[in-house]
């Protein structure tokens, strides 16, 4: 081997030499994925026994009968997975593989544009696309997603929201993990010692097929107070299958008569009791106890819902009884918005129905209280996206109120996050805390018609009057930015220059109206270049002169080259 042959090759350097001391990778600790909490314990180092957990946990046979039996129906299928279930979409892919080998499976986006394949026989092959990375919340359909590779059917795994979607066919399939049911009813004796207590029993999607045992065994223990939640498969719509749905029926509980007593969202309660028809008595009589942790928004409405939450970790086998979203954070988030001059209307869903309904009515309830807003669709917002738009004062998060709201409840988010429903209370005339939170699209549409109507048959209010911010407890004259603003005192006596915006005691007006970007950008200490040299005696108000710039690319600017050919010369 010659000598130029064993120097390695080395990429160009293009930024400041970095060492491991100053530049280092993350890296994963460890490569074990921990599946056992769900499909129980099995030989991690045989496949074929990993394959054959996940066809039994997924039900694929059913999903592989169910595709053969709409054979010539669809074509182009997408799988959905959640984050924490994505290790698994490989091994499902193989086993797919096997019953349609001529199939084609891709990633997001790969092969747009071509042509339905067709197999020996001429018939379209099917392809199945791996959704990986939701736009929005993981329990929704990624309805958008799926139409960029014009998909006939989206198969969701693992816990999801039921929220029907308004045009593609959808496969649920919860997934059947494990639960060691006996630690569980140990720890459910030990936190509610009183048989005779009120008890909902509720879980995630998946963990719902092990509600009706742990009721039955309950029962015959003595607790003859409690109900458990089964799937609503209503909710979920026309187009949707829901693979190894749980019924009444199953593990014999129709021995003990049971029936349906209330309907709560996506579940429907079932027990002994009588049927509740009011809600309040959820609130006041039942605690819940509840199987997984959910995300914080759910949470925060099932304590709203029942009197007290017990959460159940599945992982560490533990009770969980504290350390909640608050509700009174909610109220002043609430407060905050009464006050608010620019709201920003934040999309994180764009599947679910009437979602363009309820942007209307908000628009237009926004306006009709002098105040401005402005319309963003944001995929996973985070605390970095959101502070880019300082001149917004709140937030109006419109999601999935499973997982696509947003609950800031540490404070980490510049601006505070409210929902539609909060929204409509605070920009009622009269503060109504009704110690609700209600999530659900069309209930919060009824309440946008409500104060619609209201605000229709009332006269407008006198744009003079002042408002006072409970939170601060201060007065606020920015809270309206579209009012009238005859009787504004201005800075400076009117002149005829015709400027577009103009300077009075509240801030800057452009064309007749209060501009909260601008007045937010005056009381910038930077303002934009130039702006930090305006105090100093030298600064010149005409600006620099312009000179001509560089020109050229990166590796080999004009001036770079004058330099070099100079010095050639010499």
């Amino acid at each position: 081997m010659d000598q130029e042959d064993s120097i390695p090759i080395v990429p160009v350097a293009v930024s400041t030499a970095q060492t491991e001391n100053e530049f280092t990778f993350d890296k994963f600790d460890t490569k074990i994925k921990d599946r056992q909490f769900y499909l129980g314990e099995y030989d991690e180092n045989d496949y074929n026994i990993l394959s054959d957990k996940i066809t039994q946990y997924y039900s694929l046979p059913k999903l592989i009968r169910y595709l053969k039996d709409n054979n010539t129906k669809f074509h182009n299928i997408t799988l959905q997975f959640p984050d924490s279930l994505i290790m698994d979409s490989s091994i499902i892919v193989n086993v797919l593989q096997k019953h349609f080998p001529s199939a084609q499976f891709h990633k997001e986006n790969i092969g747009l544009g071509v042509s339905d394949p067709v197999d020996s026989n001429g018939s379209p092959i099917r392809r199945f696309w791996i959704l990986a990375d939701t736009a929005y919340s993981a329990c929704c359909v990624d309805e958008i997603a799926a139409e960029h590779v014009n998909s006939d059917l989206v198969v969701h795994f693992g816990d999801a929201c039921l929220n029907a979607i308004q045009k593609l066919p959808v496969v649920y399939i919860f997934g059947q993990p494990r639960l060691d049911c006996d630690k569980l009813i140990k720890q459910f004796l030990d936190r509610y010692p009183n048989k005779d207590a009120k008890i909902c029993l509720m879980s995630n999607a998946p963990y719902t097929i092990h509600l009706a045992k742990i009721y039955n065994t309950l029962v015959n223990l003595g607790y003859l107070n409690i109900v458990y939640t089964q799937i609503n498969k209503d909710m979920a719509g026309s187009n949707a299958v829901i693979m190894d749905s749980s019924n009444i029926n199953s593990d014999n509980v129709n021995d003990f008569e049971v029936k349906e007593v209330y309907t709560l969202g996506n579940r429907k309660l079932y027990g002994k009791c009588n049927i509740i028809e009011d809600p309040a008595e959820l609130q006041s009589s039942f605690e819940l106890f509840y199987i997984t942790i959910p995300q914080d928004p759910h949470l925060l409405y099932l304590t709203t819902t029942f009197n007290t939450v017990t959460l159940y970790d599945v992982e560490n086998n533990s009770i969980i009884d504290s350390a909640f979203p608050s509700l009174m954070k909610r109220y002043r988030f609430m407060n905050v918005a009464r006050t608010a001059g620019c709201i920003g209307i934040l999309i994180n869903t764009l599947s679910l129905r009437n979602t363009k309904e309820t942007i209307n009515k908000l628009i237009k309830l926004v306006r009709s209280n002098a105040k401005k807003h402005y319309l963003f669709v944001v995929g996973k917002p985070n605390i970095a996206k959101l502070a880019n738009f300082e001149p917004v004062d709140i937030w109006c998060i419109l999601g999935c109120g499973q997982g696509g709201i947003i609950i800031d409840q540490f404070n980490e988010f510049y601006k505070p996050i409210i929902t539609p429903y909060e929204l409509t209370l605070a920009l009622n005339k009269e503060i109504i805390w009704t110690g609700k939170w209600v999530t659900d699209f069309e209930n919060a549409l009824q309440g946008l018609t409500i104060e619609d109507d209201q605000n229709n048959s009332d006269i407008a209010p006198d744009s003079d009057a002042p408002e006072f911010d409970v939170v601060t407890g201060k007065f606020v004259s920015t809270s309206r930015p579209l009012r009238e603003l005859k009787h504004l005192e201005l800075e400076s006596p009117l002149n005829d220059s015709g400027d577009l915006v103009k300077s009075i005691r509240g801030g800057a007006v452009i064309k007749g109206t209060v501009s909260t970007s601008a007045t937010n950008l005056q009381n910038r200490y930077w303002s934009g270049l130039g702006s930090d040299f305006k105090n100093d005696e030298d600064y010149d108000e005409d600006g620099a002169i312009v000179e001509e710039g560089i020109i050229g690319v990166a590796r080999g600017y004009q001036f770079d080259r004058r330099d070099a050919i100079e010095k050639n010369q010499q």
